[in-house]
């Protein structure tokens, strides 16, 4: 059975262990990783502010996400700025559990979370096209697009 639950200093080696897995599965497709930053990534489970979340099955855990009160400025507009909502990113699962869907578990999850706060919106940012597309999957929909060298959507 899945839970979601703060993240705390003893993830963080289990959380660089499913970003270990996962900049494998996608290097194993020709896709960009995150193996370079994986430590620094998962060393921000120690953040005492309570973002950083970890999807765990049976104990293990087996996913992560950030979930943040407010959304960066950069790609939208003043108005969508000024509605409530949780900005979710740096969102990794690990492979071995896909047909399990974690990477939707989480994503519903922070949709009832945000509903159950008062939030509108759950919002993301996506850095590659594969990922919109597995975002809208899961019912998320692209509302804009940048053209910076960063090529950043969000959904």
């Amino acid at each position: 059975m899945f839970a979601m639950r703060p993240a705390t200093a003893a993830d963080v080696p289990a959380v660089e262990t499913t970003i270990l897995a996962r900049s494998a599965w996608l290097e194993e497709r020709g896709l960009p990783s995150w193996r370079e930053n994986a430590a620094d990534l998962a060393r921000q489970a120690e953040n005492r502010d309570g973002d950083v979340w970890v999807l765990a099955e049976g104990g293990k855990v087996i996913g992560c996400t950030t979930v943040q009160e407010h959304t960066p400025p950069w790609g939208w507009i003043e108005v969508e700025l000024s509605e409530p909502a949780h900005y979710l990113y740096t969102s990794v699962t690990d492979p071995a559990y896909r047909e399990k869907k974690p990477g939707t578990v989480m994503g519903l999850w922070a949709v009832d979370r945000a509903a159950q706060q008062g939030k509108q919106w759950v919002r993301r940012g996506c850095h590659f096209p594969g990922l919109v597309r597995y975002n809208e999957t899961q019912g998320f929909e692209l509302l804009h697009e940048r053209n910076d060298a960063a090529g950043s959507r969000h959904a």
